[in-house]
């Protein structure tokens, strides 16, 4: 039997699914083997680092968990969210995590250290985060349908952080 955890061939099928669990489970016939306690209460997105190392998965505990691929252990826990957790992304290199939620700004951590590297200010709830494929460049969408912005609109805005004048 081979395994495969997202699109790379390793020991496993991984989702986010059950209430607090993530299920491994083998491939092609996707029959579990494995159930893993991720988070005490419900696990609401996963991503995968472009090394294959690691992956992270958000809950609705407000936290960020890291885990490792071989092993399936979690390494390092992120706490600096308050709002259950919407979206996460890896940096193309692997060595930054963004993650975001109803709360006002995006954390972005160093993934090796835990340690806080940014927190880009938003003014309202993020929906969704997405480094560039080969630059240290973040896109994010926010709901801006309340305050400065027009509220008649039926689409957010896409913004970036990490050109040139940011900081």
């Amino acid at each position: 039997h081979s395994w495969v955890l997202s699109e790379l061939k390793v020991r496993g099928t991984i989702s986010c699914c059950e209430i607090t669990a993530l299920s491994v489970c083998s491939y092609p016939e996707l029959k579990p083997i494995q159930s893993i306690n991720a988070h005490p209460s419900n696990c609401i997105c996963i991503k995968f680092d472009p090394t294959g190392k690691y992956f992270a998965t958000g809950s609705a505990d407000a936290l960020v968990s890291l885990w490792d691929v071989e092993e399936l252990v979690c390494v390092r826990c992120f706490s600096r969210l308050d709002w259950p957790v919407r979206t996460l992304s890896f940096s193309h290199d692997g060595k930054m995590l963004a993650s975001a939620s109803e709360d006002h700004f995006i954390d972005i951590a160093e993934v090796e250290t835990g340690e806080k590297l940014w927190e880009v200010q938003c003014d309202s709830p993020t929906f969704t985060v997405a480094w560039h494929p080969k630059r240290p460049l973040l896109a994010f969408a926010c709901d801006d349908k309340e305050g400065k912005y027009d509220n008649n609109r039926e689409a957010g805005t896409v913004k970036l952080f990490g050109l040139p004048n940011d900081s």
